[in-house]
């Protein structure tokens, strides 16, 4: 049994116009297991919602997926640096230099495109 890649969107909504929400949706459709990362805990497109990332139930991550804003994103960067991701999405609206740098000082490579787009998805066909 292939194990599904995992991926953390951090700032997931479940407000369905929201780019938080359609990145849940548009990882989901791609087969990835998905833990939406929002403070306020509950459900996003039923599952469940995680306070943050440092109460996942997985050790590593294949991808970390922003949607919040620079400031928020640069208090975060310890409990991404700890769960290894092979990617890290800065998405467009989240990055500044700032949060480049806390990203690479915490030793990782952001990337700084939409993670969306990169799984071969549009983000206008997930309208609310």
């Amino acid at each position: 049994m292939t194990k599904r890649p995992t991926v953390a969107i951090v700032g997931a909504s479940s407000d369905r116009s929201k780019f938080g929400n359609k990145a849940v949706r548009a990882h989901l459709k791609q087969g990835y297991e998905v833990f939406p990362i929002n403070p306020k805990g509950g459900q996003i497109e039923g599952l469940p919602a995680y306070a943050s990332l440092d109460d996942l139930p997985v050790d590593s991550l294949d991808r970390v997926s922003f949607y919040v804003p620079p400031s928020v994103g640069i208090t975060l960067m310890a409990q991404v640096a700890a769960k290894q991701p092979r990617e890290f999405f800065l998405n467009p609206g989240t990055e500044s230099t700032e949060f480049v740098q806390a990203a690479e000082a915490a030793g990782l490579n952001p990337l700084q495109a939409c993670s969306i787009v990169d799984l071969g998805e549009s983000p206008g066909d997930y309208s609310a």
